[in-house]
């Protein structure tokens, strides 16, 4: 027998060139998908009692009264009892707790939202020389918006009318919340 010769495979081998253009070509830009307000935690409903771990007020405990349009959770002090105005905060930044307010009889108004927490346009500078030479003099300081201020009010009525009907319960809001050397938040029971 005569063995049949097989067929050879031969690598193909392509010359790659070695030009580049001398500037990158510019890829078009992917649109982001559009991100949609994350639901809040199962433990956070509305009336929980909450602790914030950061910011200005971290270690204060807050109630929660509802989910902005933009995923932030909106809570109070109440002012009145620990000095924690109207404040939006990312539901990553608390710790909720058992402790549970019923808040269905408080009314949120509907001008309460993202938009009541945006900065207002500042008013047009004057020329350069006239703020060089007011330098060393203070800024006046701007009012609170009274509008802000009457939702604050209102809104704290209502959650301190709350709070009186279960006992202890504004000392335990007055108390900040912190950790103690070998406590670790993950073995504590909220």
């Amino acid at each position: 027998m005569v063995p049949i010769p097989r067929a050879r495979k031969e690598a193909v081998i392509t010359n790659k060139t070695r030009w580049y253009p001398a500037e990158d070509k510019p890829e078009p830009r992917q649109k982001a998908a559009r991100q949609t307000a994350k639901a809040p935690r199962k433990s956070i409903t509305p009336g929980t009692v909450l602790i914030l771990l950061a910011g200005r007020f971290r270690g204060k405990r807050v109630v929660f009264l509802k989910q902005l349009e933009s995923g932030l959770l909106l809570v109070t002090g109440p002012y009145r009892i620990n000095g924690v105005p109207l404040r939006r905060v990312n539901q990553a930044y608390v710790i909720a707790t058992s402790t549970k307010l019923d808040v269905s009889g408080v009314q949120i108004p509907d001008s309460v939202g993202d938009s009541h927490f945006a900065k207002e346009k500042s008013k047009k500078r004057g020329s350069a020389e006239s703020e060089f030479f007011e330098e060393g003099k203070p800024k006046a300081k701007e009012a609170h918006p009274e509008q802000k201020a009457s939702t604050q009010k209102s809104l704290d009525e209502a959650v301190i009318a709350e709070v009186k009907k279960v006992e202890h319960l504004s000392s335990y809001l007055k108390a900040s919340w912190g950790l103690s050397k070998g406590q670790y938040p993950h073995q504590l029971k909220f």
